[in-house]
């Protein structure tokens, strides 16, 4: 048999094998890989794993820019196609704020319980402050960029959002004379997506290179001053993925919770690897709507949360992460110093911006409270362990909260929501997603 022959048939053997199963065993070989490495001090190793995890992140981030403006140009512009799209807009904005309310309260309790500060015994002689903190002032005045070719550019998601929401509208108010640049931001969006797919099928390699690299580098060791820390983020962001959210599923939606982690176990599974809300976007979007969310309101939600909502990196983590750094520097916080921490939490979560690590949302609580900078290097070696379940928590907020809407709007497909079959990775391209009621192909 010839070789053009077998290599087909062994792609296509493995293009079967479910997503889940592919990113669970990339996750398995890269920390085997990393223990090697690190056991073996096999430096090429290292290397190799540190090169295909910058590789595979850096190619989500490549799509950022125009994914996030295209995306939210079209889903603002689209608001025309949405029954009672300010009332839709208005209960988003409503659940999001009030579950990062419950998930900052959970991460303030878990830190007054456990003190994770307390007995870690780091050093803070040489410290430095990091060279961007994030303010109050440059939070508002960063919204509106200098120059439009620098939000592109630089990357700043805060800025290209709020560019997008200005066109959005402005083709929104226009009309079908803006028809054409519509038209536009929808096939930029639709080719910006299709080369993520394309780069979403590499995870599984991703994650072994992400997580091999962690483990070769850091190792088991650098956990133990941070042991309790570390315990608390997941714990926390454990109680809120798999606990508040399935209350609110089960009380404010009047759904079965099981079918929404059936359905959107892939983005958050995605988002676990990736570290990146933005660089999920698409797969969460496919979820959602498989989740039987009409596509034109997923359209709107969907993109809005992947760059504000932000349970896991703007609620959870400043909060323990806050208390960690007092305790640290031997700061005692008052009742006054929790509820800023949960104003900011609540308020500023934009400033994550749906991009990996929350360093700019903790400088911001950090100089609020007006707690040591010089904190954040504490916590830089141990953030990419952190921020995946973090991130992974983000995405299932962003599914979690249209899914609510949805149900309370009465517009949520029960037929769809209770069956959410079908592997998301069974097209090269973003194209009709099962079990919607509607008889047209769902674009994503």
């Amino acid at each position: 048999m010839s070789t053009a022959r077998t290599t087909p048939a062994f792609l296509a053997k493995a293009r079967k094998i479910p997503f889940w199963v592919q990113i669970v065993g990339g996750l398995v070989l890269g920390l085997l890989l990393g223990w090697i490495a690190r056991a073996g001090d096999v430096s090429w190793l290292t290397t190799t794993l540190d090169t295909i995890g910058k590789t595979f992140v850096q190619l989500l981030k490549l799509a950022v820019p125009p994914l996030v403006f295209t995306a939210i140009v079209v889903s603002v512009a689209n608001l025309r196609n949405v029954t009672n799209a300010a009332r839709l807009a208005a209960r988003t904005l409503f659940w999001f704020l009030a579950t990062s309310l419950i998930a900052v309260a959970i991460g303030l309790g878990l830190g007054l319980l456990t003190d994770p500060g307390k007995g870690a015994n780091l050093s803070t002689q040489g410290l430095k402050a990091p060279e961007k903190a994030g303010t109050w002032v440059d939070f508002l005045t960063g919204i509106i960029p200098t120059n439009i070719a620098d939000a592109f550019l630089k990357v700043n998601v805060l800025q290209i959002v709020f560019l997008a929401v200005v066109v959005g509208a402005a083709i929104l108010k226009i009309g079908e004379k803006a028809a054409p640049a519509l038209k536009l931001s929808e096939a930029v969006l639709e080719l910006t997506q299709t080369a993520l797919w394309w780069v979403i099928r590499l995870a599984p390699l991703g994650t072994l290179g992400l997580i091999g690299k962690s483990v070769a580098v850091y190792g088991w060791d650098l956990l133990k001053p941070f042991a309790t820390l570390t315990a608390d983020v997941y714990i926390g962001c454990a109680l809120v993925l798999f606990g508040v959210y399935s209350v609110l599923l089960r009380l404010v939606g009047g759904v079965n919770p099981l079918n929404f982690f059936k359905g959107a176990w892939p983005a958050i599974q995605l988002a676990f690897v990736s570290r990146s809300s933005v660089g999920t976007l698409p797969v969460t979007r496919r979820v959602t709507e498989r989740l039987g969310v009409p596509d034109e309101y997923a359209s709107f939600a969907v993109p809005f949360g992947a760059t504000t909502k932000m349970d896991g990196c703007a609620a959870i983590y400043p909060a323990l992460a806050s208390i960690f750094v007092a305790q640290v520097y031997g700061i005692q916080l008052g009742i006054g110093d929790y509820l800023l921490i949960a104003f900011v939490s609540v308020i500023g979560s934009a400033a994550t911006a749906g991009l990996t690590g929350a360093i700019v949302m903790l400088t911001l609580t950090l100089s609020t409270l007006g707690l040591p900078l010089e904190g954040v290097g504490l916590l830089l070696a141990i953030d990419p362990i952190l921020d995946m379940v973090r991130t992974a928590t983000n995405v299932a907020g962003q599914v979690v909260v249209p899914i609510l809407v949805s149900a309370r709007e009465k517009t949520l497909d029960l037929t769809a929501y209770n069956n959410p079959t079908g592997d998301l990775l069974a097209a090269d391209r973003p194209t009709a997603i099962p079990a919607q009621t509607t008889t047209e192909p769902v674009a994503v």
